[in-house]
This record gives C-alpha cells, structure tokens and sequence, in this order.
C-alpha cells in the first residue's frame, strides 16, 4: 500500500461520478481529478489502486475504506429469529434497531426452508393491514391468499403478489389443499412496503404477476429476476406507489455482478450461500447495506441465492404496531379500534378473528 490517504470528501465525489461513466481509464480518472479537483494524493492512489486490484470497483471501495483508516465500514444486519407460533420461525431482518427500513421496505421476514409433515399446517388466520403494500415471494411451497376483497389466489414459486394494505384490508395465508395430506417444504420471503404519504389512505387492492410475467436477465454465470422496478436493462411489471426495487439473483459458484447505483438506497440479502461483496465476505442470512452512488461487485465464490432491494427513502418515520402502519399515530390507534369492532371487513368463507395482541 502506498503511504498515505486519499482526502475522504472529494474521493466519494470523484467515485459517484466514475461509476456512470462506464469502464475506467487512466484518462478517465485524470477527467475526474481535474471536475473534482482531486489532490496528486487521491489520483495517485485511485490508479494504483486501480492496477493492484485489476478492479475499478474494488479500487473505488478500498480507496473509499482507506479514508476511515484503513477500517472495515460496511454497514450489515443479523436479524433475528421469531416464532409465529406452531413453530413457525422466520428471521425478521426489518425493522432493526437503527435502520427502520432500506428504500420503501420496512418489513423483511425470511421464513424457511421448512419441512412440513403431512397433516401439519402454519396457517395465517385473517388479520388487518393498513398504510402498506405486502409482497410475498416463494422459492418452494404454496401458500393460498384470500382477503377481503374477494381474492383467492394460489400462490406458487417465482410469482409477485402485491398486496396494496391502504386505508384497510383483511386477509389470511393458508397451505393448500392439496399439499395438506403430503409432505412438502415452505421457502420464502415476506416483504412490507410503506406507502407513500399521499398514498397511505388508498384503496385496498390486490394484484398477482406470475412467474412468467417478471423479466429475467442471463448473465455470465448469473441469472437476475427482476420482480419489482428496474435493473440490469430489464422493468418489472409490477406496479408501484414510488421508486422500488427487488431483484432476485441465482448465482453459479465463481460468478461476479456489477450492481450500479441505480437507487438512492439499496441492499443485499443473502438467502444461501457465502458473497463476497468489495473483497469483504459475508454469510448467509446476513443484510448487507451498500454505499450510496457506489457500483459494488457481489462475488458468490461457492454459489449463491441473493435478493437485492432498496428505492427511494421513506422520508419521514413510520409508526408501527402489530400489523399496522402510518406516518401518523392517531391512525394507528384509530386502527386497532375499527378491528377490535370488527369494522375492517372479513374474508368471505372464513370465520376466525385473531384479537389485538
């Protein structure tokens, strides 16, 4: 290494605007000294480090790590684990404490891989939401959505479900049938999105996009789904109150992607497998919050199932209790009235109620 450190401040605005320009050079890097006017210390180091390493992105976020001493400043989150009853445990990654949500997501359970003995069932009973949007995504099972609007759907692997929440909705999540008497596994992930504020109160709706309607990116060793917003040259279906993304990435052992900063905030969460993202190793089950306006390099030197997921920030704070959420309080409280009095609407065919906690 060379002996000395860049200057933090006018490096990361040299690096945001290196990582829209396409591969770097060293002609590309003196543009970039002369727009942002880098020391000789931050150009020097930025080509020697662009040589060492054979990689601009590698060299931008080393570069980046030289700034704080040398110090690893990659921001991550463990989640933990949460039983929902019957034995059903998810790993909740958001909320966390200190990072209410990454982009519009606010809400990450990751629930399986389980086996599940014939004639068990971790049945959702119907419950209320408000003030969200609830995206569920299977890599194995079914599971059978019914909510208050009339909607009955099988939910199946590789699918969107979008659930606008709103000003209200009841819904339940139950194994099918047909997969009751068998033995079968359940995999997958159950996301929440805020609303907007302007969108808080809309009306409820639910919209299912199957497997086949997502677009799929083949990469060299990496296969990208994207199922909500837009990446790697490909937009989701999906329909959106504010700029989302999550991608779905199965990667082959060796493999390396390039995620551009095409959002304000993003993460990735690795299902299975090891990634290494910038040179630093993560394990499974781990949230890895990436820099701002940085390209990251994610390597699955093993093999790897990964989401990726951000958007816009939320702007202010949500409020968040049981299954409700609202930029205002009052709201909340107006909420767990209506379903304490059973005004919020039933599913139709079912007579359960789950009381407020």
């Amino acid at each position: 290494m060379p002996p000395f450190l860049p200057d933090h401040e006018s490096l990361r605005r040299a690096v945001a605007w290196l990582a829209g320009q396409g591969p770097w050079t060293p002609a590309r890097i003196e543009e970039a000294s002369r727009r942002f006017d880098l020391s000789p210390t931050d150009e020097e180091f930025l080509l020697h480090e662009c040589q060492r390493t054979g990689s601009p992105i590698s060299a931008a976020r080393r570069a980046l790590r030289q700034t704080q001493g040398g110090q690893e400043q990659v921001h991550t989150i463990d989640g933990k684990l949460r039983d929902l009853g019957g034995g059903f445990i998810v790993r909740r990654m958001l909320p966390s404490p200190g990072r209410q949500a990454v982009g519009p997501f606010l809400f990450f359970d990751h629930f399986g891989p389980i086996d599940v003995a014939p004639g068990a069932s971790h049945d959702v009973r119907p419950h209320p939401h408000i003030g969200i949007a609830t995206v569920t995504y299977l890599f194995e099972g079914a599971i059978v959505h019914r909510d208050s609007l009339g909607c009955v759907q099988r939910i199946e692997p590789g699918a969107i479900n979008w659930m606008t929440a709103g000003r209200g909705i009841v819904h339940s999540e139950r194994a099918p049938e047909d997969l009751r008497p068998l033995p079968h596994r359940t995999h997958g992930l159950q996301l929440w999105v805020a609303l907007p504020e302007a969108h808080e109160e809309t009306e409820p709706a639910f919209t299912h996009y199957p497997n086949a309607a997502l677009p799929e990116v083949s990469l060299p060793g990496v296969v990208a789904r994207v199922l909500v917003g837009r990446a790697f040259g490909a937009v989701s279906p999906v329909k959106t109150f504010a700029d989302t993304l999550y991608v779905d990435v199965a990667a082959q052992p060796g493999s390396a992607l390039d995620v551009d900063p095409c959002t304000d905030e993003r993460a990735v969460y690795a299902v299975h497998g090891t990634l290494m993202i910038d040179g630093a190793s993560f394990e499974a089950s781990t949230m890895i919050l990436l820099e701002p306006g940085i390209t990251a390099r994610i390597e699955a030197p093993e093999g790897a199932r990964f989401v990726i997921l951000g958007g816009a920030p939320l702007g202010a704070r949500r409020h968040m209790e049981w299954n409700f959420v609202s930029s205002r309080a009052e709201r909340i409280e107006q909420a767990k009235r209506d379903w304490s009095a059973q005004r919020m609407g039933a599913v139709p065919g079912e007579t359960e109620w789950i009381p407020l906690p």
